[in-house]
């Protein structure tokens, strides 16, 4: 960690280390962290949000999606579809509301976030039934939306990338909804955790090796890294890319999924499918949450909103 962007590096030493060995304890603590750093964010009342409850994939439960909306746009706007993180067992929808008020704005498209059922409790193939069942209901309401149907992206963060990637497979091969493009930010990708940085990253501060290894446990149980992983839990498992949505992957070099992130990116290049990789020097994983004043977040910020402007043009 000796290379930490400075100002990064000014917040690190108060992150509370995570620990998942007790997932209820460490939901219950990133709850608490989180409302505390977002207790004086007031809403935009440039965007208006909707809950929904919808029906599940193939008569599972019912599924809660948050629309968030421009308040003045009366027309047909791009939509986001958006897969919060948590490493694959901690997080939910109201995290991420300030940075979908952001995009709401900045971008000028709507969102829909997917509350997607958490393992160890529900694991794959569950969360990502809700995350289809979620996108199809987006397609098909498209029109009372008042969004445009051939301009919807995913995305999500962390094991919400890693969600969003594999989402964007199913729907290829499935052919029921097209995907215009895929915000892949710092996305969790691969179940094995050979790579160098999985082997290196320890600290407790960050998502560490530790955790990942849980996270990736409860997601896909005894299978995780066996050749019995589904491409859609663990999209490196995919061996055809071809006919994706172009991508755009942003990631910090001291980010225990930089390796698996670079590598796919690649393999989209190889695959012909347009894929833009970004890659911050000095951040740590999520740097842009937790140090949102920096320099180095406020450029991530800015190129990932200019990424989305630029995939919605027609």
């Amino acid at each position: 960690m000796g290379r930490m962007d400075p100002e990064v590096a000014a917040v690190f030493a108060d992150l509370a280390p995570l620990d998942l060995t007790d997932i209820p304890a460490a939901r219950q603590a990133l709850m608490d962290t989180r409302a505390a750093a977002t207790a004086d964010v007031e809403p935009s009342p440039a965007v208006t949000r909707t809950d929904h409850m919808i029906p599940g994939l193939d008569g599972a439960p019912d599924v809660r999606v948050r629309h968030y909306r421009p308040t003045d746009q009366a027309g047909i706007v791009p939509c986001l579809y958006w897969i919060h993180g948590g490493g694959h067992v901690l997080g939910q929808i109201e995290q991420d509301d300030p940075v979908m008020d952001h995009i709401v704005e900045a971008v000028g498209c709507a969102v829909v976030s997917v509350d997607w059922r958490r393992p160890p409790e529900y694991p794959f193939p569950a969360p990502m039934d809700d995350c289809y069942a979620g996108l199809s209901w987006t397609h098909r309401s498209a029109g009372e939306l008042g969004v445009d149907p051939d301009r919807i992206a995913v995305g999500g963060a962390s094991s919400g990338g890693g969600s969003a990637a594999g989402l964007a497979l199913l729907a290829r091969d499935r052919g029921e909804i097209p995907v215009c493009f895929q915000l892949l930010v710092y996305p969790m990708l691969d179940d094995r955790n050979v790579t160098p940085a999985s082997l290196a990253l320890t600290e407790p501060r960050v998502w560490n090796r530790q955790s990942n290894l849980i996270g990736w446990r409860c997601y896909v149980g005894d299978a995780v890294g066996t050749e019995a992983v589904s491409p859609y839990a663990a999209p490196t498992r995919a061996t055809d890319l071809t006919g994706l949505p172009p991508a755009y992957l942003p990631v910090g070099d001291l980010d225990l999924f930089i390796d698996e992130d670079i590598e796919y990116a690649q393999r989209l290049l190889q695959a012909d499918v347009p894929a833009e990789l970004h890659i911050y020097p000095g951040g740590i994983h999520a740097f842009e949450v937790h140090a949102p004043g920096s320099a180095l977040a406020q450029r991530f910020i800015r190129d990932r909103d200019e990424a989305l402007q630029r995939a919605f043009q027609k």
